[in-house]
């Protein structure tokens, strides 16, 4: 279920997209060409891990140690300049993404939305992603290289 942002109380301003949205809502809106996807894991994530295909690459922490990307807003803004442009965010689990919302939704973007869940879902009893929610787990288009 889609968890909804107020919208702005400032007459004519446009209102705000769902804070999260599950990952077939947001495979429903990507197919449909309604969103863009903008992957925010690191591009060794989306080699190693898999990505969705079509997706954007924008990394919301870079290295080993998941350093928070200094450029993240303005790599955004490079690559999806229309801030009114329904875009949906994914990370592994839903955590990182939904801090990129947040600096997104600061930058302007209000049509911005937190792909709940994410690409692998969270830790299992067994200490493994991948079988408690997640992109993969609901059987959405993937690859790996």
């Amino acid at each position: 279920m889609s968890t909804v942002l107020e919208a702005p109380a400032a007459a004519g301003t446009q209102a705000f997209a769902p804070a999260s949205v599950s990952p077939p809502e947001a495979w429903a809106l990507v197919s449909r060409g309604d969103a863009l996807l903008v992957d925010v894991r690191t591009p060794e994530e989306l080699k190693f891990v898999g990505h969705v295909p079509g997706s954007l690459n924008v990394p919301w922490a870079t290295g080993t140690s998941l350093t928070r990307n200094p450029r993240f807003v303005r790599e955004l803004e490079s690559r999806v300049p229309d801030k009114n442009r329904r875009v949906l965010l994914l990370c592994r689990s839903g955590k990182r993404s939904a801090l990129a919302l947040e600096a997104a939704q600061k930058a302007g973007y209000t049509q911005a939305s937190n792909i709940s869940e994410g690409f692998e879902g969270e830790l299992d009893a067994q200490g493994q992603r991948g079988h408690l929610g997640g992109w993969r787990s609901h059987a959405l288009p993937w690859s790996q290289d």
